[in-house]
């Protein structure tokens, strides 16, 4: 997996004075000439094993949309950019795709850090920016605090926030109520979309019926997890509750390698792409993660045939951001329809009345009003996601109950409750 985003503040200072000059010779958004093609800029993670399914799930839109007639009979072009993880080529991407490319609108990032550095590049160039899989409740606390100035930036993906309380609420329906588990330990990775999950974590997990024994976040930098895992081991909690998007391979491989016997749930945002399994070879058995939806779940009419189509193209299962990314692109496009125009603060208007049912469910934006500002509203009838189990190298939707395609089933090192496991 990719390294994730450490000091991007530094990185980005040093593009700084490029970025300005660039700025001042910056063409105006929306300038696409009348004839040609509508482009959007998409930039993703290439390397990365959750956000690999940003440009690939984005080309799919528009091909899908081109293949029905385009927006108001123009084509809909992607131009894609590689940031590599990194805030400073992100925001040099970023302006390219403005005063070179002439782009519309950009997709960008599964990675708070670089949402966060791109926000106020966004706000200067006038430019609407969506992310698809960025989480941190900052991204939308700008557009709240100082809406005309950030109103340019959309969160296309559940907030940290809405994260947490997903999981705490998969763990209370299944791991309370049907394994008797009392206890947790929150395990995070240190980043920016973290902060916000765990402060939500520690606030419901205990309203869940599970007791928080410890809270420790770690420097995603980290290779060696045993003496983590030791520490947990001897606190003795039902389960672990994770918070992990930069790493997943390696403390996944270690829990299994190592026998740890505590459940794993949470959120691991690697073990939502079906390549999860042969990069941990095997060891993803048994680990339990929130996703957008799990192979042969219906949240929509279009949610199958999205992810078959997928798969069939590219080999591997999206994850949770190729999701998002398609339908973003689709909103995209209609906010354009919309407006008539690709003026950028008519689509931001247009993109603030989204009610568009995609692949994830019906995708909707809090208003200037509402503390998550331009956050996807989450919710029953919106977007909630689901929880998949890894089992015999399948993912299996284990909730919600009426989604769910199997009952979850821990490895043999996993210590159960007394209770559960008299069962």
């Amino acid at each position: 997996m990719e390294k994730p985003v450490i000091n991007f503040r530094i990185a980005f200072c040093a593009t700084a004075a490029a970025a300005l000059m660039a700025f001042a010779t910056a063409v105006p958004a929306g300038a696409a000439t009348a004839a040609g093609p509508i482009k959007i800029g998409v930039i993703g993670e290439a390397s990365a094993v959750a956000g690999a399914s940003i440009i690939k799930a984005a080309l799919m839109a528009a091909d899908d949309i081109n293949a029905h007639g385009g927006v108001n009979g123009r084509k809909i072009q992607i131009i894609t950019y590689d940031d590599h993880s990194s805030a400073a080529d992100a925001v040099r991407a970023f302006q390219r795709a403005v005063n070179q490319d002439h782009v519309v609108a950009v997709e960008a990032s599964y990675i708070s850090e670089v949402m966060l550095a791109l926000e106020p590049w966004s706000a200067r160039l006038h430019m609407p920016l969506i992310s698809p899989g960025a989480a941190s409740t900052d991204i939308s606390k700008h557009v709240h605090d100082d809406y005309d100035h950030y109103k340019y930036a959309f969160d296309g993906w559940l907030n940290s926030a809405f994260i947490a309380q997903a999981a705490c609420d998969f763990e209370h329906d299944t791991l309370v109520k049907d394994f008797h588990m009392k206890t947790t330990v929150i395990m995070s990775e240190d980043a920016a979309w973290t902060t916000p999950l765990d402060a939500r974590f520690l606030e419901c997990l205990p309203k869940a019926g599970l007791k928080v024994l410890d809270h420790i976040r770690f420097n995603p930098d980290t290779t060696d997890f045993t003496p983590i895992y030791n520490k947990i081991e001897g606190e003795h909690p039902d389960v672990i509750t994770a918070g992990i998007s930069h790493v997943g391979v390696q403390p996944t491989v270690q829990w299994h390698d190592q026998q740890v016997p505590i459940a794993m749930a949470g959120q691991s945002s690697q073990a939502t792409t079906s390549s999860f399994w042969k990069d941990t070879n095997g060891a993803a058995e048994g680990v339990i993660t929130e996703t957008a939806a799990g192979p042969g779940v219906a949240l929509t009419p279009n949610t199958i045939a999205f992810v078959n189509d997928y798969t069939k193209r590219f080999g591997v299962s999206p994850s949770y951001c190729g999701f998002s990314t398609y339908d973003e692109i689709h909103v995209i496009a209609n906010a354009i329809k919309a407006a008539g125009s690709t003026n950028p603060d008519k689509m931001v208007a247009a993109i603030e009345k989204t009610n568009y049912v995609g692949v994830l469910g019906r995708i909707e934006f809090y208003g200037r009003d509402n503390i998550y500002t331009h956050s996807l509203k989450y919710g029953p009838g919106l977007v909630t996601g689901s929880d998949i189990q890894w089992q015999n190298g399948k993912q299996v939707t284990v909730w919600p109950r009426d989604a769910a395609q199997g009952k979850i089933i821990f490895p043999a090192f996993v210590k159960l409750p007394a209770q559960a496991a008299s069962k």
